[in-house]
Parts: structure tokens; sequence; C-alpha cells
């Protein structure tokens, strides 16, 4: 067997009428279609229903899949106690999966568990579910701070071990749509907000799932997404089968956008392996960016694979200009992977004989001592995109008034503790923003009185 039936739902908590109280009558299509899923998952009989949510446990690096023979919880969060739930997980098949993963070496298992009670997002699809059919398992699994690509492969693990398993499953991708669709709403209005649900839906509706790799983060980031990477997740374990999709309903009349969609599997259809595709157009990318870098950057990008897979320095390449060699400067150099930071790390003031030192070192830093992220590995060379900030000399300034978010980077220093954030940075729109994230950088409390700094760059592609 396999993947019999997906869905695609939102998660508000005043749809459960002991929390809204009559409050749920504002979304009423929601509620309909709701009910409509519900009986379509009874008449699919599944075994298993796997249910991705935003609010499971979540960590940056890795796919949380909850152990154990199954878990309780119930609305008291929300005013509810008396709507409860007690459920049996699939221990088969998370145990299936996790091995895989270990075997794959891949980021997902059963470990880390922090809060065994159901969350919100898993909690709202099975109150609609559990009134049409009992019959069935869950496997619960929360979502990561990873790429778009690394979701659609989870997904494709899945696949892959509920086939292996040969188990009949439903997959429920459990997440709201936008949170900043109206004034009123209570995250207030963005402008990316009705743009991602009008998006969102088209992608969904029309099953083309490779378009879900067309959303920018910082896009996502500002209309404050729920359940994009939950989405991914479920078309990945749909690879390489025609659906036939259906949107049953939206609406946000809340502020929030709660959308639903539904995926019947059509058979097989080689057509539909769209990571292949993707990785195929960012290679291509990535292949033409290197061959247009400048020599800073170029600079940078052999002295990060020369490490990663000699793990030493490289000498000084005869190619590099004197520009480079004759100047003295801090430089910072970034790496990204997919679109999402994968290293930054640099020098305020030059430390090294050279500018070509200083992008050496700094280029090995960012690979192997940034210690947000695990050491670059060799097989993601060809996916790594670098640029390098080259400092001007920091300059002391007596207020914010005179910083300017795209052209100045910013300082914060109070007492031995400093921060530093470079200029003209997706999702950083304001000086506000600019401070706070020093702030928090330097691990400098708010309120705290610093002293503020403006520097420029000149960035090297």
């Amino acid at each position: 067997m396999s993947i019999v039936g997906a869905f695609m739902v939102p998660h508000p908590p005043m749809i459960v009428p002991s929390v809204g109280r009559g409050s749920e009558k504002q979304i009423e299509m929601t509620i309909a279609a709701y009910e409509k899923v519900a009986d379509m998952i009874a008449n699919l009989k599944p075994e298993t229903i796997i249910i991705s949510s935003p609010h499971s446990i979540m960590y940056s690096d890795y796919f949380h899949i909850s152990p154990g023979k199954g878990a309780t919880g119930s609305f008291s969060d929300f005013g509810a106690g008396d709507v409860k739930f007690n459920i049996d997980y699939d221990k088969t098949l998370s145990d299936y999966i996790s091995r895989m993963a270990k075997e794959q070496d891949f980021p997902a298992g059963t470990m880390g568990e922090r809060e065994r009670r159901l969350d919100h997002g898993t909690m709202v699809p099975l109150y609609f579910i559990l009134k049409k059919y009992t019959h069935f398992k869950v496997l619960r699994t929360g979502l990561s701070g990873l790429d778009l690509m690394t979701h659609y492969q989870y997904g494709m693990m899945i696949k892959k071990a509920v086939e292996d398993l040969d188990k009949r499953v439903v997959y429920v991708a459990s997440g709201d749509l936008s949170h900043k669709l109206q004034d009123y709403g209570p995250y207030g209005f963005a402008k990316e907000g009705p743009e991602y649900d009008k998006r969102i839906m088209e992608v969904c509706s029309s099953g083309q799932f490779d378009r879900l790799f067309d959303f920018d983060e910082n896009f996502c980031d500002k209309a404050s997404e729920c359940g994009h990477r939950s989405f991914v997740i479920m078309a990945g374990a749909l690879d390489g089968v025609k659906v036939e999709a259906e949107q049953l309903s939206h609406e946000d009349v809340t502020g929030v956008g709660y959308g639903i969609c539904t995926f019947i599997p059509k058979g097989p259809d080689e057509s539909r392996h769209f990571l292949d595709d993707v990785l195929r157009k960012e290679e291509d990318k990535l292949n033409d960016i290197r061959a247009k870098s400048d020599d800073y950057v170029k600079l940078a990008r052999t002295s990060l694979e020369y490490f990663v897979k000699n793990k030493r320095a490289v000498d000084m390449p005869d190619w590099v200009p004197d520009e480079i060699l004759n100047r003295r400067a801090g430089a910072f150099v970034s790496v990204h992977k997919n679109g999402q930071l994968r290293g930054c790390i640099g020098t305020i003031l030059a430390t090294q004989d050279n500018l070509g030192e200083e992008i050496i070192n700094n280029a090995i830093s960012a690979a192997s001592k940034d210690y947000r992220f695990n050491p670059i590995t060799e097989d993601e060379l060809k996916w790594l995109d670098i640029s390098v900030d080259v400092l001007s000399e920091p300059e002391k300034i007596a207020s914010k008034d005179e910083l300017d978010v795209k052209r100045y980077g910013v300082i914060v220093e109070s007492g031995y503790k400093r921060g530093l954030l470079l200029p003209d940075l997706d999702g950083v729109d304001t000086v506000e923003d600019q401070i706070d994230i020093a702030r928090q950088k330097a691990g400098i409390a708010p309120g705290t009185k610093v002293q503020l700094y403006r520097f420029e760059v000149v960035r090297h592609y």
C-alpha cells in the first residue's frame, strides 16, 4: 500500500466550539470543509494518519518524530480542558523512519522530546477526524528550520517508509496560512500576507507542488505564514505521484488565513519528481554565479573548499591581485545554502597581514567555527553561495539617527560586549531592527545603554 490521500488543513483552536464559544461561526466555510475532509478520511480507512504540525517539537536542524506508544492532550490551554485526546502512535512506522534517517545520515528521528502532550496543530485535525473515524494510529512529526528542499526530501523518506512497510496511510499537513491579512487581526497587516495566501492557494489547489519552492524565505517571514514547510513535506510524500487536487475553502475573516485542499493519488507520474528539477535549476544557477564571481569571492571559495577537503589552510594563490594583497581591512565571509545562511564569520578590524589572509582565515571560520551550524561537509560544497563584505573603519556615532539600514552596518557596544550586523540584509528593514539584532548577538539586554558605531561595506559576489 501507500499514501492513499493527503490533506492541507488549518488549526485554529477557536474552530472547536468549547474554545470558540460562538466565535467559530465566523469560519463556517472552514468548518464545513473540515467535515468533508473527515468524511473523506473515513472513507479511505487508513491504518495510520501522519500529521505534520508546526506546533509540535521543532529544531533548527532536525525533524522530530514523537516517540513511544502514544500521547494525550486537551484544549485546557485554551479554556476547554473537557476536550481531550488519547491516541496511539504507529511505533513501527516511526522506528522505521528513524532507522532510515540514521542509515542515510538524514536529520530526523525520535530524539529530543521536550513535551509529550499533543499540540493544537495536531489536535484540531484530530477533533474533526475522530468524530467520523477512530480505527487508526498516528505518526506526529514536527518541522525544522532547514531549507525547503530538505523538507521535501523528508517527505520522500516518509513515502518510502510507508511503501516498504506496505501500510495504508493518510497524510495531514497541518498549517495556517498568513497571520497578517487584516489590520484588526492579532498580528496586524502586511502586504505580503494576502499575496502569500493567494499564491499558496493557487499552488495547492492545482497540485503544482514544484511552485512551493518559489516562495522566498524572507517573503514567507514577512507574511508570517505558519504551514509552508508542513505543505512541502506533504508534497515530498507525494513525489512522483499524479494527484487530483481540490480546494475546499479559504477564509481570512479573522486576520489569519485558513485554507483546506485535498489531494487524492491517481497513480505514478514520472513528470512529478519535483526535487530533481529544483536541484538541477539550483545547480545551474550556482554554476552561473561562480563563473561571474570576482577575485574576493573566488579566494573565499578556494579557501573554504580547500579546508573542507584537506583540513588545513590553503597557501595564497598566485592569481590573487595586488589590490587584495596590499591592503588591510576587516572582512566577513557569508555562506548560504539553498537560500539559507550556512555560516558567517568576520572581523571588524584587520587581524592579518593583508586582506587576502583575512579572507582565507574567515572563510575557514565560516565553514567550521560558526557555533550556530555544524561544520560544512564536502558533499555540500557545490550547493554553497558565498559572498565577501569588506568593511571600512568603524565610526563612533551619537545616535541611531546617523544610521541607514541599507548603507551602514552597525556595532553596538556595552562594556566588553560587542555585537555587529552588516547592512542591507534581507528581512532587516529598519534601524531599530538592526540595532535589536546586534544587541541580541552581543547578549546585551534591552534597555541597556550602548555605544553605537557605523561602518560601510563593499559587498563582493
